[in-house]
Order: C-alpha cells, then sequence, then structure tokens
C-alpha cells in the first residue's frame, strides 16, 4: 500500500486499524519506512498481510533486498497506489520506473499483482495511471466522498499604484485575514507557495500574537526542511487542536489527517486546478462549513485567473505529465535493477530496449557481461544515491555552527545558491540564522542563529546551449522548436530585504561555483529583421523579447500542471544557435520531463491567452501583472511584447 509520504502512511495505518477492528480479522498490517524498529523488521516482512510504504522506501529499502521479502513477492495480490495525482514530473518519472523494477520482481517470483490507483480529480487519469504501472487500467470516476457547504473567495488586492500596476502584496492581505480568523479561535491553515515566505508569515504572525499577549506557539510552520518529528509534532496538535493555525508550504495539500480546520487561506495560484482544490479541500473535509480564500498577488498568472475565474471555476483539471523515459532518470533505475536481478539480452525494461544502456554500464565497469546475460560488479549500492524527489544530486545539510551534531535543515542541491550562499539569512520555525560558511564539496553548510530585520534574496544569471534539435515547425517566417539544452546558471548577487516594508537595505556578491545542467527546451525563432519589419528600434526589441518571456514563463503552468519554478526562459536578440531572434523557454529539471514539448503541441493557446492578459491589463508600460515592472523589462516592454505576441498569435 504506496503512499507518496511517510507521514501519509502513517496516518492511514490508524484508519486501517480501524477497519480490521471492526471486521473482527486477524489481518497483520505494518508499516515499513525509515522509523520502522530493526527489530520489528523480520515481523513486517514475514507475518504482514498489509505493508504500507511509499515509493522512496520501495525503492531503497525493499527491492534491493527482496531476497528477505520473498514470501510477500511470491504471495503479492494488489498493489495499492494512493494520492496518484502528486505523481507528475520528477516525482511520477521515478515512481514509473520503481514500477518497472517491482514488476520486474514479482515475475521472478511468479506473481502478477493486480494495480488499484486512487486519485484526486485530475484530467488523464487513465493515462497517468497507465504510464506508471506500464499496465492497461480501467477508470471508475464516481465520487462518494462526504462534503459540506464550502464559501471560495477569489479575492485580488487593490492597486495601490496604477501607473505602475502594484497591488496591496498578498502576502501582508494573507497575513491581515489569518489575523482575524486566527485571533477569533478560527483554526486556520495558509499556504504559501515558498519556504522563505512560510517562514516570513509565521514570524508575522508569531508577532501578533505575543503583541497581543497570546501564546505564540498556537502558530506553527511547515515545509520541508523540517525534521520529521517537528511535522509529526504539527499533525497531531492540529488534530488535538492544541495548534491553532499552520503556516505551509503544499507539504499539507496531500491527504493526512489533520483535523477539520474551518479556514484555509491560499497565496498566489498554487500552479494547478487540482491543487487549488486540494488546498482548498483541507478545510471542512466533511460535513461542516468552511471557508477557502485565495488571495492572488501581482503575478501574470494570478491576474489572469482573476480576471478569467471561469478557468478556476469551470476548467477541469490539467494533464499530469511525466517522463519515465528521461535519460538521468532511466539510468539510475536501470542500475538499481541489475543490482536487484541480472539482466537478460533484449530484455525490455518497461517499454524500453535497455541495450545500449547496458553496454555502457559495462564499458564503465559497473556491470559484467557474461552469455545472455548482465550481472552487477559495482561495489556500491546505487538505489541509495537516487533520490525519488529530484533528478538532482543529494541535498546540503545545514549544522548549527556551535553544535555540530545539531541539524536545522535541509535544502536541495539546485536550491542551495540561492538559500544558503555565506551571510544568506536562513529561516526556520521563524527563527533566524546567518549561514557562516558553506562547504560545497562537502554538501554542508553552518549557521548561527542572529536577530536582524532583513532577510536575504539571491539573484541568478544564466546562459543556454542547444545540443539537439528534436522536432521543428515552420510558420511563415517564424520557427518553432524543441530539442535538448544544457543550461548554465550562477548565483551572482543578494539584496537585503527588510521586513514588512520589504524596502531593499544592501546588497553584497555571491562567490559559489556555477551549475550546469542538460534539460529540453521549446524555443522560437523570429526572422533576422523582425524587429524593422514590426517597427520595434533596438531597445523595443530587447524589451519586447524580456516581456515575452516573462508571461509565457507565468502563464505557461496552467497547461502544465507544474509549479512556475519547474521551468524557465531565456531571450537572445541574436542566439549563437539559430543566429536569429529567439526565445527558450525549458524545463527547470535535469533531462527535463515533458513540459517543453507540451508548450511546443499548445503554442498558440499560450500565445492566445498572453495576448489577452496584456490588453486587458491596466498598466501603462508593465507592471508585475504582466509582463514585469517597467524597471526590470524596459520602459518599452509591455508595447513590444504586445506587438510581438500579436505577431506571432498569426504565425503559428
Amino acid at each position: 500500500y504506496l503512499f507518496p509520504t511517510k507521514a501519509l502512511s502513517q496516518d492511514q495505518l490508524t484508519e486501517l486499524h480501524g477497519l480490521i477492528e471492526d471486521l473482527g480479522e486477524d489481518i497483520g498490517t505494518y508499516t515499513f519506512d525509515g522509523d520502522t524498529p530493526q527489530n520489528a523488521r523480520r515481523k513486517v516482512r514475514h507475518a504482514g498481510h498489509i505493508v504500507i510504504t511509499n515509493p522512496d522506501m520501495l525503492h531503497a529499502g525493499v527491492l534491493p533486498h527482496h531476497t528477505h521479502w520473498i514470501k510477500l513477492f511470491e504471495n503479492l495480490r494488489f498493489v495499492v497506489i494512493d494520492e496518484l495525482h502528486s505523481y507528475r514530473g520528477v516525482f511520477g518519472s521515478h515512481l514509473a520506473n520503481v514500477i518497472r523494477r517491482l514488476r520486474r520482481i514479482c515475475k521472478f517470483y511468479g506473481s502478477d499483482p493486480q494495480f488499484i490507483l486512487s486519485s484526486a480529480t485530475i484530467a488523464n487519469p487513465g493515462e497517468l495511471a497507465g504510464k506508471i504501472t506500464g499496465v492497461p487500467v480501467e477508470v471508475i470516476d464516481n465520487n462518494g466522498a462526504p462534503s459540506g457547504v464550502k464559501h471560495f473567495i477569489l479575492y485580488n488586492p487593490p492597486v495601490i499604484n496604477k501607473q505602475l500596476g502594484i497591488r496591496r502584496s498578498a502576502l501582508n492581505e494573507t497575513r491581515r485575514l489569518a489575523e482575524r480568523f486566527l485571533l477569533n479561535g478560527l483554526q486556520t491553515i495558509c499556504f504559501i507557495p515558498t519556504r522563505l515566505n512560510v517562514e516570513i508569515l509565521l514570524s508575522y504572525l508569531k508577532e501578533t500574537f505575543r503583541r497581543r499577549n497570546k501564546n505564540s506557539d498556537l502558530i506553527r510552520g511547515y515545509r520541508s526542511g523540517y525534521r520529521p518529528l517537528e511535522r509529526r509534532a504539527i499533525e497531531r496538535g492540529l488534530r488535538d487542536k492544541t495548534i491553532l493555525g499552520v503556516v505551509s508550504t503544499n507539504a499539507l495539500e496531500l491527504g493526512i489527517d489533520i483535523g477539520q480546520l474551518q479556514v484555509a487561506l491560499i497565496t498566489g495560484y498554487p500552479g494547478s486546478v487540482a491543487s487549488t482544490w486540494q488546498q482548498a479541500g483541507r478545510a471542512g473535509r466533511r460535513q461542516e462549513i468552511s471557508a477557502a480564500i485565495m488571495v492572488v498577488n501581482s503575478s501574470a498568472i494570478c491576474q489572469y485567473i482573476a480576471t478569467h475565474p471561469e478557468y478556476l471555476l469551470n476548467r477541469s483539471p490539467e494533464s499530469g505529465i511525466i517522463n519515465p523515459n528521461n535519460l538521468v532518470i532511466l539510468m539510475s533505475h536501470i542500475r538499481c535493477a541489475a543490482f536487484e536481478l541480472p539482466f537478460h539480452t533484449n530484455e525490455l525494461f518497461g517499454d524500453q530496449a535497455v541495450g545500449e544502456h547496458l553496454q555502457y554500464l559495462e564499458e564503465r565497469n559497473i556491470l559484467r557481461r557474461s552469455g545472455d546475460r548482465w550481472h552487477w560488479m559495482a561495489d556500491t549500492y546505487p538505489a541509495s544515491d537516487v533520490s525519488l524527489r529530484s533528478a538532482s544530486p543529494e541535498n546540503f545539510i545545514i549544522f548549527d555552527e556551535s553544535d555540530h551534531s545539531r541539524i536545522i535543515g535541509e535544502v536541495d542541491y539546485f536550491s542551495a545558491p540561492v538559500y544558503i550562499f555565506p551571510d544568506a539569512i536562513y529561516l526556520h520555525g521563524a527563527e533566524q540564522y546567518q549561514i557562516t560558511e558553506l562547504d560545497w564539496d562537502g554538501k554542508r553548510a553552518y549557521a548561527k542563529p542572529v536577530k536582524v530585520e532583513y532577510y536575504t534574496d539571491a539573484e541568478t544569471k544564466r546562459e543556454l546551449e542547444v545540443l539537439e534539435v528534436d522536432r521543428t515547425w515552420d510558420a511563415g517566417a517564424v520557427r518553432y522548436a524543441h530539442g535538448d539544452v544544457r543550461v548554465t546558471e550562477t548565483a551572482v548577487l543578494f539584496k537585503k530585504v527588510r521586513f514588512h516594508t520589504h524596502e531593499n537595505m544592501g546588497s553584497g556578491r555571491i562567490h559559489l561555483p556555477e551549475q550546469e545542467m542538460h534539460t529540453t527546451a521549446f524555443w522560437v525563432e523570429l526572422p533576422v529583421d523582425v524587429a524593422a519589419m514590426l517597427h520595434l528600434n533596438g531597445d523595443a526589441m530587447g524589451a519586447g523579447m524580456r516581456g515575452v518571456a516573462n508571461v509565457i514563463r507565468q502563464i505557461a503552468p496552467l497547461w502544465l500542471l507544474c509549479d512556475p519554478r519547474d521551468i524557465n526562459s531565456v531571450q537572445q536578440v541574436r542566439s549563437p544557435f539559430t543566429e536569429k531572434p529567439t526565445l527558450y523557454i525549458y524545463d527547470a529539471i535535469p533531462a527535463g520531463v515533458g513540459f517543453a514539448e507540451k508548450l511546443f503541441s499548445i503554442r498558440s493557446e499560450l500565445f492566445v491567452a498572453c495576448l489577452d492578459l496584456l490588453k486587458r491589463c491596466a498598466c501603462e508600460s508593465g507592471c508585475p501583472s504582466c509582463v514585469g515592472p517597467a524597471g526590470e523589462v524596459g520602459g518599452s516592454g509591455k508595447s513590444g511584447a504586445q506587438t510581438l505576441l500579436e505577431y506571432l498569435s498569426l504565425q503559428v
């Protein structure tokens, strides 16, 4: 019985024990995860009728040790995968390969289990389930879940500077609403899109409670980077109502039982229709009346939804996109599968012929061929080096400078340069730490507690190089393409931003190694003379391309079921590869997971939506709600972008 998180596994064990007790049957039901004591693991392996675990433990703790699980694999009849909709992008691509390995081992032991998958609403449940399991599926879509009356409010904060298109801060408006609900005793969850803003809002709410002589421990934060025991304590506190409010990233979006909250506040668009309803559904989960309020910000994607509420209220949720054959991910799991069982010549791994992959591993002394079989020969244990949650190397661990045995938190490899550079202010549980040292090679950072009136925000620069073109489409003088690219990114400086007012208090340089990533991109090649053709001077052309890149990057997630941070852009007024003005939108994930290919196929809808947003925006020359502030993209950024989009919408 697979759940996407360890917390959800523990949560559902209680539910299952209740059902089994009501049945009066002897059904051995156990969790098997990193918290399972060693002396209990043997019992789980030999006496478990139902084994509850998560993909990570199946990947690293069960499949590599299948010889200890012979009874389970010989008798395995059902594999239940809960929260199907959460397996998209990198995580879903990894899970599909874990299931390939599971089915391979089941076949070895003579079993052929049936797969049962459950999901919140998603546009392509059959397609996604089929890609993950590798077998045909039948969709059953009758929903019998209980629900009470829910008031859903879409709140667009008022404009405070019409010329610049600036609205009141969505974070501060969420704070104002949260304070009203919490001070009136209504149990509330605030969903915040970034770890940094979780800590900022948590700090604000705790300050308010202390100022009102109330217990600030009633308000807690919840996000990745918190230690497991911290998260379990917060979940219990929400259930038994000893915690009144929680500020969370989407880590609490899934079905962990956190009781029956009364209010859900959602800051900004979560990235998909499905996630929006998941977050709204955390309040009033049974028959009670509840409220969900989405506080939109000034970003283009939020303003599109604010002016097109039917997109959110009437549209079916998006499709889950995965790419099990992402080369980085696929190679990782071929290594793991070879460790578990030798490969036969001409054996398929899922739907993939892997002869070339096996030869590659043989050349690097990882596999040895003997007759028609390929055997593992390396000393390493491959599964321990593969994280299912990313396609990047292992996380950086943050230690207390004065006590190296105390772990404060952790961040992933690609986030390290923007969160834990030397002198960065790292926020954890509303506590402030300053990074004093970053050991890049050792994947360690050291921090000391501080009390400062600012937080830090890093800026990066990036370059892009085309490696291979997979597909092109010529429309008049415009060429569209997608293919493989190499992106080089470097964190260059940081700003000190004052709490509350968000004013700039200074800046500093960042000196860290550049990061290189191979991924996939969708790009648009414009004619060499497009600027003259559209009467755009040099500045207007550059500003217009920056504006188009910004608005596409923000609008595209409406079709991709991804976080806006999962894609990025580079614009080149004269690309070294195409020798033309070229705009690139790429997957911000090593080897890509299919977003670029999807954009290639929906380019017409994308350009129309972006153009419509620009025409509706009331600002004069660019703002956060469309192409970005004029000070960042240039004074002619909005007009230039609109001219380019009008041209592109006719050239698809």
